[in-house]
């Protein structure tokens, strides 16, 4: 099975006070263990470095810009980071219509365009719902709560 990590993972695992910090090491730890492909995209580096470097203030973590760069080198390590491609787009853009997605979900369809490009077959996510309705389309993907891993 092939994993494509949600960007809120990748926030949770650098801030050590959210509640959900451990969950989130100890999923990635259990599914490496476990012998699962774990992937990034850019969009997710992308979307990292938007929530890591906003301000504390507007729901952001703060950091900066060096920090960042370096918890995203780390990422890239540990993590397989898939190139961009130029199906990516018309996946999305058929998505997000046959879907009428609308507002911040663009980004979450996104990623399930992602994963039907490479195949992926799964999203690991602490919100289920954000991606539930996009699963049912195109070749389809499991998404996966956290929580049902731990």
């Amino acid at each position: 099975m092939s994993y494509l990590i949600d960007t809120p993972l990748l926030l949770r695992i650098v801030n050590r006070a959210d509640v959900q910090h451990v969950a989130a090491e100890t999923v990635i730890e259990t599914l490496r263990h476990q012998g699962k492909m774990l992937h990034i995209a850019p969009q997710n580096l992308v979307e990292f470095r938007n929530g890591a470097t906003r301000p504390i203030e507007v729901n952001g973590l703060g950091l900066s810009s060096s920090v960042v760069e370096g918890h995203a080198e780390e990422f890239e390590k540990k993590f397989r980071l898939l190139p961009k491609r130029p199906e990516i787009f018309p996946a999305w853009k058929t998505l997000v219509k046959a879907a009428g997605v609308t507002g911040k979900q663009v980004h979450d369809a996104r990623l399930v365009a992602i994963c039907h490009v490479y195949a992926l077959t799964h999203i690991l996510t602490f919100n289920v719902r954000h991606f539930a309705q996009l699963a049912k389309f195109g070749p389809g993907v499991t998404i996966v709560d956290t929580a049902s891993i731990l």
